[in-house]
């Protein structure tokens, strides 16, 4: 498939377009910064996706999918800034949908968003049927852009999946909880400190299984029908954070302390599990990794990096 990524220098958008190159499809990065050369054996253009009129760019490439990598990441800072959250947020999607749409072209349209649309529901697992109850910025924003999904699938007769991803990881990531836990594995200090109770739960996934269910799901897309598809895209299984905290303590520095502040974080919510129903159905032979076996990946590149640095 040819695939055209937005905002292909970010986590999501730059591992799933690596994974996708390798797996032998051909990729063309967006994005407003400049790119190294090899990132992966594709094209990549230069162009501001909140800004830059994008229809040029599809026309050209003629994808055969368009994802929207392009975006925010964080309930932290969509609670500080939230002005810029939304533009970030809805403002690159609804001009990536807006220039397929003048583009005349009907490639199948990737949103990521993600399961913060969902808040702080007791239902678990968390089903795509249920309705939107966000408590933050960022999962209110994501409801405006899944909103815009359907308003460019009911009145332009695009053909959109909203992907509702969990909790993602992997080696390019340099944020968030694995990595945040990683960092205090590798510090010189004693005791490895939870923000939380540790009890909260959340479902995590590696970055390289997300990249494989939305290129399955992409291709499973029928050719002759506009329509806005919602699906979870997460492991199904529900880890506690301690326990996440101890597979890592294990892996990188058995002999630290992990200790629990207690703290309620605002925009966070208690439970996470995802149910992966839709996914397994349309993405037949989808497997997602173990989580102890995904995470020693992620350590072990992370581990490579700090040696060779």
């Amino acid at each position: 498939m040819r695939i055209l990524i937005t905002g292909s220098n970010g986590f999501v958008g730059g591992s799933v377009g690596r994974w996708a190159a390798h797996a032998g499809h051909e990729v063309l990065g967006v994005a407003r910064a400049s790119q190294p050369v090899g990132v992966w054996p594709g094209g990549y253009v230069q162009a501001d996706v909140l800004t830059s009129d994008l229809a040029e760019i599809v026309s050209a490439f003629v994808p055969d999918v368009v994802l929207h990598g392009a975006g925010t990441a964080s309930v932290g800072a969509s609670l500080k800034l939230p002005l810029d959250d939304l533009r970030a947020s809805v403002m690159t999607w609804a001009n990536t949908l807006d220039s397929v749409r003048r583009s005349g072209l009907r490639p199948v349209i990737m949103f990521p968003s993600s399961a913060a649309v969902y808040g702080n529901t007791i239902e678990l697992p968390m089903r795509e049927e249920l309705p939107p109850q966000p408590i933050s910025p960022y999962g209110f924003h994501k409801a405006m852009c899944e909103q815009l999904a359907r308003e460019y699938v009911e009145c332009f007769g695009l053909r959109v999946v909203v992907c509702r991803l969990f909790s993602i990881f992997g080696p390019a990531q340099r944020r968030l909880l694995v990595w945040e836990l990683y960092r205090q594995c590798t510090s010189a200090a004693e005791i490895i400190w939870l923000e939380g109770t540790g009890a909260e739960t959340r479902d995590f996934l590696h970055v390289d299984d997300v990249a494989a269910a939305l290129v399955a799901l992409a291709a499973a897309q029928p050719d002759d029908a506009a329509r806005c598809l919602f699906v979870n895209v997460a492991s199904g299984a529900e880890t506690s954070v301690l326990e996440l905290a101890r597979l890592i303590r294990d892996a990188v520095a058995p002999d630290k302390e992990i200790r629990c502040r207690g703290l309620v974080r605002r925009g966070d919510p208690t439970a996470w599990r995802a149910s992966i129903e839709a996914l397994r159905a349309i993405a037949h032979g989808w497997q997602p990794q173990p989580l102890a076996r995904a995470l020693a990946e992620c350590i072990a590149v992370w581990q490579q990096g700090f040696r060779a640095g």
